[in-house]
């Protein structure tokens, strides 16, 4: 469920000049507007493939096993109150408004549970936020309800009134207009689309038309040596499965185009207001999204590329335009970067990301991070669903073709490693099995061959090591070396002792 969030703020650099952020969560290419004069961030991945666990991991800075945000479920900690309590304080723009004395502004989707009644409602308006225009819930185009300041605005279906993508845009440009100019500012705006029910503004409703979702090679074909979820998709789909996702790819695109509207204006106000060139752009998603690769339909939560990889452009002042950065980074590191810009100590937090912002004008950093975290857990229900009764009870997710996207034990852990000599994705089921997947994702980019039981045991056993330090690091912790990074460090006596059965059983299961 891929949203847009721009976020725009102003801060004091050590001139006391201005500069102002504007920060973009979204996934879709841009028109020329702001594509052309960015810098790239190409392998850029999400803690988390899915909305309320990744959302919180931006606000926060932190991996899932520490923000304790695990499903879109109030029970998963989504927008609950122990979150409002435990994270809403610490997250970046809290601290913007407490330290620095910004002026807030967010509109649109927040947590996908937000304005539920047993969090508050539509009346609680998060810490760090001065203007709140927050969306009851999940994603919708027409017919919702917003949180302004705590108070409950509803809204129909008169696209010229109520169509959220261009209300936000409006509400943006407002905001621009109006907000004083004696202090810093913030800005976050996170638009529905693409989110389904991708539904396309009246005049781009007919775009798109011979538009398909890619054929990759790992379009349409059995996941033979994946995981049990991933093999029980039936291959080769069903037109009428090929037809929804197709259908599906078209209607993300064409409600895109509402949002590449909305950057437009935006971008095109601060060239008015002469704020432009002191702006920062960051453009980026909250998770990737599959259709049709290996037979899953549409949806996300998969540990592959095309679920946790996600797009991250960034434009602003001493940034040069059209360069690609091989530098891994991920979503717990854009909070950091974003205090660290505005002079903030990111030190004095308990994030588990980096600035990126000390290599941002570099093409490589010698110094920076060689591995990341990625963590899932999967639900599940207690009843086997009606379209897949076959399957019995734990899966959810489920297609009238009997393909069901997510269970109780598609729960995961992944070390995705990108080195100058390695560019590696190791990951962990929780599950009877301790099922692994190893992909060497230079030699198969499109993950079609799960090499854990070929490759070498000694980086097998290195990397499960790594594993287990990330999944239970903490701050500074989590920005250890990896192990590609010359300064690794590995002795077999330092393993977890509470963990030697689970290497163990590792080790038995890939004989």
């Amino acid at each position: 469920m891929n949203v847009h969030v721009y976020l725009l703020f102003q801060c004091c650099c050590s001139n006391a000049i201005p500069i102002t952020l504007l920060f973009i969560l979204v996934f879709h290419p841009l028109k020329k507007t702001l594509s052309v004069s960015c810098r790239v961030f190409s392998p850029q991945f999400v803690a988390s493939p899915l909305c309320c666990p990744s959302r919180a991991s931006i606000l926060t800075g932190k991996y899932p096993h520490n923000h304790h945000v695990i499903n879109n479920t109030l029970d998963g900690n989504c927008s609950s109150k122990a979150w409002q309590k435990s994270e809403e304080p610490h997250t970046f723009p809290a601290l913007l408004k407490a330290s620095a004395g910004y002026q807030t502004f967010f509109a649109g989707k927040y947590l996908n549970q937000y304005g539920h009644s047993e969090a508050g409602g539509v009346e609680h308006v998060p810490l760090g936020w001065s203007y709140w225009v927050g969306l009851d819930k999940n994603s919708k185009y027409y017919n919702y309800t917003l949180s302004v300041n705590g108070k409950a605005q509803k809204h129909g279906a008169d696209y010229s009134k109520d169509y959220l993508t261009d209300l936000l845009a409006n509400m943006s440009l407002d905001f621009l207009q109006y907000k004083t100019s004696y202090q810093p500012f913030f800005m976050m705006v996170s638009t529905p689309a693409p989110h389904s029910p991708w539904t396309a503004a009246p005049q781009y409703q007919n775009s798109f038309k011979n538009t398909k979702a890619p054929r990759d090679p790992n379009f349409n074909i059995h996941g033979k040596d994946k995981h049990w979820l991933i093999r029980q998709a039936k291959t080769p789909m069903s037109n009428s499965s090929i037809q929804f996702l197709d259908d599906a790819f078209r209607g993300r695109w064409q409600t895109l185009l509402s949002v590449d509207d909305l950057v437009e204006k935006i971008v095109k106000r601060l060239e008015v207001r002469g704020e432009l060139n002191n702006t920062y752009i960051f453009f980026t998603s909250d998770n990737g999204y599959h259709t049709g690769q290996f037979s899953l339909p549409v949806d996300k939560r998969q540990l592959y590329e095309f679920d946790i990889r996600v797009p991250l452009m960034v434009r602003g002042p001493n940034i040069k335009p059209n360069q690609i950065s091989q530098m891994l980074v991920a979503n717990v590191d854009l909070g950091p970067t974003i205090l660290d810009i505005a002079g903030y100590n990111v030190n004095k937090t308990q994030m588990d990301g980096m600035s990126f912002l000390p290599v941002m004008g570099k093409m490589n950093g010698t110094s920076w991070r060689t591995d990341i975290l990625v963590e899932y857990e999967g639900e599940g229900r207690n009843k086997s669903d009606p379209t897949c009764p076959l399957l019995g009870p734990g899966v959810s997710e489920c297609f009238p073709d009997c393909v069901c996207e997510d269970s109780y034990n598609n729960t995961y852990a992944c070390v995705r490693t990108i080195a100058p000599s390695s560019n590696l994705q190791y990951c962990e089921f929780d599950d009877n099995e301790i099922f692994v997947e190893v992909y060497n994702v230079t030699a198969d980019p499109y993950q079609l061959t799960n090499i854990a039981k070929t490759i070498d045991k000694e980086v097998l056993e290195k990397m499960n090591h790594r594993l287990m330090m990330l999944q239970s690091c903490s701050g500074q912790s989590c920005r250890t070396p990896g192990v590609y990074d010359p300064r690794y460090k590995f002795d077999p006596r330092q393993m977890f002792t509470s963990h030697s059965w689970r290497l163990s059983r590792l080790r038995q299961t890939l004989k």
